[in-house]
């Protein structure tokens, strides 16, 4: 299936904003039913409820979260969504600056069925801790 480049702009403008948002249902809502996230090759979350929880654990080390989409790129159902989070983290009060991707699969009502995620977690600790 080939997605319109156009169509997945707005849907990655769309889960910025829901990310902006600060509700962990508004990002579940971007996957489907089925659908689950993996990040850094860690466990998989599964099902909206699941996502949700993910979510729902970077607002909680990150209440202040503020999403940026860096870029798209589309092949096939394939899309990659890079992003950079900028925040301070709940328990140090360390300002964070966090750049990542995820590479998405989506199905034929353009929701996300598999996503993984990627940002460098030896640099999210070190800001964390203030280095």
């Amino acid at each position: 299936m080939k997605i319109d480049h156009g169509k997945v702009m707005d849907i990655a403008e769309a889960y910025t904003a829901a990310w902006n948002s600060g509700s962990p249902e508004a990002i579940a809502e971007f996957y489907a039913k089925d659908g689950r996230i993996v990040i850094n090759r860690g466990e998989p979350w599964k099902g909206c409820t699941g996502i949700a929880e993910m979510a729902a654990g970077f607002f909680a080390d990150v209440p202040d979260l503020a999403l940026v989409c860096d870029k798209v790129r589309c092949a096939g159902d394939h899309v990659v969504f890079l992003w950079t989070f900028t925040g301070t983290h709940s328990g140090t009060q360390n300002s964070l600056n966090i750049s990542g991707w995820e590479e998405w699969d989506l199905d034929e009502d353009l929701k996300v069925k598999a996503s993984r995620g990627w940002f460098d977690a030896n640099d999210y600790e070190r800001q964390i801790a203030g280095g």
